[in-house]
């Protein structure tokens, strides 16, 4: 009786110990809630007339000289996510700053509004993804690299389709070393016009009644969190007469391509575009949707920046963008070409601190001739 005692008591202690030495299992993810901003000041000085004094996209005939500062370019923002949704993981983030305009009041540039830039929920299966909410253009999800120009990308009304869209976006993808992915959006139709302050009413291209569609079919390889990536896409779109009422129709089409190439410390990316009547896409035409007989503005445009990094906690860069509408579309008073090309350099030192330095050079033609301007931007600004 005592051996087999002695036996029990010794498989007991065998088992806690083995139980005690085995490793433990990783705790579950679980859902999670992140806040994050970036607060940036921005000084500016201008030597000539621009259509949007701090964070401008084209010369102007009209304007003056300026300097100034601004911290309207802040963003603050909000991440959700949920590793177990409908079989898959679920992430959603709110990104928003300063830059919905200016409220009137002696206190000039330090009474900015809030704006909401985009809002997003994924839903993300092995292949298969679900986004819906308010982004980037599928066919023109790329930006350049700035500190200067954050309410506004870089180039915007110079070759980059950019305007944050209502949406609902489908992706799959299929391969792992090389991934060809194909995507397909609805979206909000938007014609970039101007809206009250309060009440709205339909612009013309949500008078169309219909739905903008675009499609993009891409190619990635290297890391996932990090690709490079090319890329050519398509967007219709409807736009119907100014006039309220109106009956016809005018179609808002573009074929775009893009493309992401990082190798080492060296990063390429630009998109390129041609098309018609694409202003609600973020500017295209250089912000002229329809003409001279009611028809689309036709335009053509695109933009290219290369980021070195050869140094930790440095880059340095340049890029530039035209955007050249058909000059037979164009009104009279209208914008027949706008090129702008940039030079920047930013310091991220090891903790929350920024700083960057960029030069604009903008260089705008109408019928009455060819405006130019030039803009130095400073940026400081620390991160959380």
């Amino acid at each position: 009786m005592r051996r087999v005692l002695s036996l029990v008591l010794v498989l007991i202690l065998a088992r806690a110990l083995v139980a005690q030495n085995a490793p433990t299992a990783p705790p579950a993810p679980q859902p999670s809630v992140q806040f994050s901003g970036l607060v940036l000041v921005n000084g500016f000085f201008t030597n000539a007339g621009v259509n949007n004094s701090d964070v401008p996209q084209f010369a102007d005939t009209v304007g003056a000289a300026g300097s100034g500062g601004t911290i309207r370019q802040t963003r603050l923002g909000v991440v959700v996510t949920d590793p177990q949704v409908l079989g898959g993981s679920f992430s959603g983030e709110l990104d928003v700053d300063f830059f919905g305009g200016q409220q009137p009041s002696s206190g000039g540039r330090t009474f900015p509004l809030l704006r909401v830039r985009r809002a997003v929920g994924t839903l993300q299966w092995s292949h298969t993804q679900l986004l819906f909410g308010q982004e980037s253009p599928l066919v023109a999800e790329r930006s350049p690299r700035s500190l200067a120009s954050v309410g506004f990308p870089d180039f915007a009304g110079a070759g980059n389709l950019w305007l944050w869209t209502p949406q609902v976006r489908f992706t799959l993808e299929t391969g792992y070393t090389l991934r060809l992915g194909f995507q397909g959006a609805v979206m909000a139709p938007i014609s970039g016009s101007a809206q009250a302050s309060f009440a709205t009413q339909p612009d013309s291209a949500e008078r169309s009644r219909r739905p903008s569609l675009e499609g993009r079919l891409r190619l990635g390889w290297g890391p996932r969190d990090d690709p490079s990536e090319i890329a050519v896409g398509g967007h219709i779109g409807w736009i119907r007469s100014d006039s309220v009422g109106g009956d016809s129709l005018t179609v808002s089409n573009a074929l775009t391509v893009d493309a992401r190439v990082h190798i080492g410390w060296v990063e390429v990316i630009g998109e390129a575009f041609t098309g018609q009547g694409v202003a609600g896409l973020g500017g295209g035409g250089i912000g002229q949707n329809v003409g001279v007989g009611g028809e689309a503005v036709r335009t053509q445009g695109g933009w290219a920046q290369i980021n070195l990094r050869p140094i930790p906690h440095a880059m340095f860069g340049t890029g530039c963008g035209i955007d050249d509408p058909d000059d037979r579309d164009v009104f009279q008073a209208g914008r027949l070409q706008n090129f702008v090309c940039e030079g920047h350099v930013e310091w991220r030192p090891p903790g929350p601190l920024l700083f960057g330095f960029e030069y604009r050079r903008f260089s705008t033609r109408y019928r009455s001739g060819n405006f130019t301007a030039t803009q130095l931007n400073l940026a400081a600004g620390y991160r959380f």
